[in-house]
């Protein structure tokens, strides 16, 4: 994942969050814990109940807050997910191409014998 688009989902998420937290505290008159708890909670899809929006400016603020939060959440799990799988793609083909480099380099009588620690300068993939 690119270090741009990567800086951008953390901040999309971080604005959603604080966004959602201070409308929580203005609407529902909150303290800034729990509309921040309740904002986690919400769109994190955890939902415990214990905080329960009481003004219909709350309920409809609440209802457009996990229809554009869950989806901006959802992305980025997405992404980081992918980023994930890219790099145990690109590992496994490190080892493969490392394991097939070694397997036709090395003569059959040598093959047998594992080369010493110190002698394996390639390392795989960061």
């Amino acid at each position: 994942m690119q270090r741009a688009k990567a800086l951008t989902l953390v901040a999309m998420l971080v604005l959603i969050i604080a966004g959602g937290t201070a409308f929580f505290h203005a609407v529902e008159g909150w303290s800034w814990l729990d509309s921040y708890f309740f904002t986690v909670v919400t769109l994190s899809t955890v939902g415990y109940g214990n905080l329960v929006p009481a003004t219909a400016l709350g309920k409809i603020g609440t209802t457009v807050f996990i229809m554009i939060g869950l989806g901006i959440f959802a992305v980025i799990i997405q992404q980081f997910g992918s980023f994930a799988v890219k790099k145990r793609e690109e590992h496994t083909e490190w080892l493969i191409a490392r394991l097939g480099h070694h397997h036709k380099a090395a003569p059959e009588s040598e093959q047998a014998e594992e080369a010493p620690p110190s002698a394996n300068r390639d390392r795989p993939p960061q």
